[in-house]
């Protein structure tokens, strides 16, 4: 038996599904409904942004197992991604609300388990979206960094190399411009949106096509498919662990398309396009992720020189392929700082995206009292934006940055959880529907079917995979300044969100609360 999937009526009018569906689970429509299915897809493909993810971490894949790894470990890690996101779908479509997965692993996990569940759920979902937002942005005032010191003569040539206070500082103005974008209504941000989702489609067909057409030394076709780096520098001689290792890249891209979720409150017939939106980013990303890795790889023809920090980049991998495919050939890298600049755009979209779905997240969690002061956090403007949650989310953000001047490692540890934390808001609901809520979960108008619980299951063992993977050392011998601080970092949020629930949540926290009558 499934949700109904008409629109329906309302006095004479007809109601929007996903407005119907929302009182149905108790909630006022206080969002305005203005996105388009192709809005909401826009926000979760802008966040995965592959521009974004794999520019900032194609050191990481070229360093452990190189082409091999970037090329099969993308198709392994979106292949897996499709099934997390089926069945993040599939509930979506049941509970379209913009508290997400919270929300569903409190009505997943049945009357007993509720708070508990959506507690743990809900602030391993924040926490991963803010470390989300802290990463891009602060990659992008890193990727700045680089075009500046390529500008200015490149390192060989006594470019400018700003110090770690001017990262931050770069870091907090885009910050600030990024709250600024989310205080604008929803119809000018769904515009801005569409853009960016336009941008990354647009940039990675332009810079996959003009990259390797540009550089006058091209990597064979059997390097590009065959060729495995275990040239690392790390220690790590085993074929199959630096392969693991080197999945970070593409799964660290492939993350934040819980943003549709989070803008079902928002997006018309939410029960149906809410999951559209996530199936579609994830499908889309995969496609045109591969497309961008084959191109750059094709202009790859030293990795050892590429990961050098004493190349013109610093070591920034692909803005040294970019600088010396223009370089080579017409003597002035400036083609390639222009193709950097489109990056930067859209790693900035990115960043705007993300600060959107914290927002809502935000929004949403306080709405049901979760969160310290949470009637501040959930009001919202005479636009109908949850304005005071926008600008939390920038500011937690930057403080999670700041972490970066007083150690790289703390800093590292901080935006691991972007990964791991995030992983597992998405696998404790799809885990609750596949154990406690088999044989009562009522689907909506987009389900599985008989494969539901199958999905489900493969979904929550890639998850509980990928955080043990992620987890082990990427470095040999292991010393304080080697050591993967992930466990220690994902390990502490679970201690901090268990024993604030011990301590005082579990007196007063219900779960989510409705706010309309029966």
């Amino acid at each position: 038996m499934g949700l109904p999937t008409q629109t329906a009526q309302n006095g004479g009018g007809f109601l929007d599904t996903g407005t119907a569906r929302l009182k149905e689970l108790g909630y006022k429509q206080e969002l305005k409904r203005d996105l388009s299915v192709f809005s909401n897809f826009a926000f979760s493909f802008s966040i995965i942004s592959v521009l974004t993810g794999i520019t900032t971490l194609y050191n990481t894949g070229l360093n452990l197992g190189g082409p091999v790894s970037l090329q099969y470990g993308w198709f392994i890690a979106g292949g897996f991604t499709m099934i997390v996101g089926l069945a993040m779908a599939e509930i979506c479509s049941s509970y379209p609300t913009s508290g997400g997965l919270y929300y569903w692993s409190a009505k997943l996990a049945g009357p007993n388990w509720a708070p508990f569940a959506s507690w743990i759920t809900g602030w391993f979902n924040i926490v991963g979206q803010w470390a989300v937002t802290t990463s891009v942005d602060f990659s992008l005032a890193q990727l700045i960094q680089v075009i500046i010191l390529l500008s200015t003569g490149g390192k060989n040539g006594g470019g400018y190399e700003a110090s770690k206070y001017v990262v931050i500082a770069m870091h907090g103005g885009i910050l600030l411009l990024h709250a600024a974008l989310n205080s604008l209504p929803i119809s000018l941000l769904s515009f801005f949106g569409q853009l960016a989702a336009a941008w990354n489609l647009v940039g990675v067909v332009v810079l996959t096509i003009l990259i390797p057409l540009v550089a006058t030394e091209r990597a064979s076709a059997k390097f590009v498919f065959t060729h495995f780096n275990t040239d690392n520098g790390d220690g790590i001689n085993s074929k199959a662990y630096i392969f693991v290792l080197g999945l970070l890249m593409s799964q660290y891209t492939l993350t934040g398309y819980d943003a549709s979720a989070h803008m079902t409150e928002e997006t018309k017939n939410a029960d149906k396009n809410g999951p559209k939106g996530i199936i579609s980013a994830i499908g889309i990303s995969v496609i045109f992720g591969w497309f961008y890795i084959l191109g750059i790889t094709f202009a790859v023809t030293n990795i050892s020189y590429l990961l050098s920090e004493d190349n013109d980049a610093g070591g920034y991998a692909i803005a040294e392929i970019f600088y010396l495919a223009f370089k080579r050939r017409y003597g002035s890298g400036v083609g390639g700082i222009i193709c950097l600049g489109v990056v930067a755009v859209a790693i900035f979209f990115c960043g705007m995206s993300s600060v959107t779905s914290n927002s809502r997240m935000a929004y949403a969690f306080s709405r049901d009292g979760a969160m310290p002061l949470s009637s501040l956090w959930h009001k919202v403007n005479n636009q109908e934006v949850p304005i005071n949650a926008v600008w939390l989310s920038v500011v937690i953000s930057f403080c999670m940055a700041l972490t970066y001047l007083g150690s790289e490692v703390a800093f590292q540890a901080m935006v691991s959880i972007a990964t791991i934390g995030l992983y597992i808001a998405y696998a404790l609901p799809i885990f609750f529907r596949v154990t406690l809520a088999r044989k009562s979960f009522i689907p909506g108008p987009f389900n599985l079917g008989r494969y539901g619980v199958l999905v489900g299951w493969i979904a929550v063992l890639w998850v509980a995979t990928i955080s043990i993977l992620f987890s082990l050392p990427v470095t040999y011998p292991i010393t304080n300044e080697t050591l993967n601080y992930t466990p220690v970092a994902v390990g502490g949020l679970l201690i901090l969100t268990i024993s604030s629930w011990i301590l005082s949540a579990r007196h007063w926290f219900r779960g989510p609360v409705t706010n309309v009558e029966s």
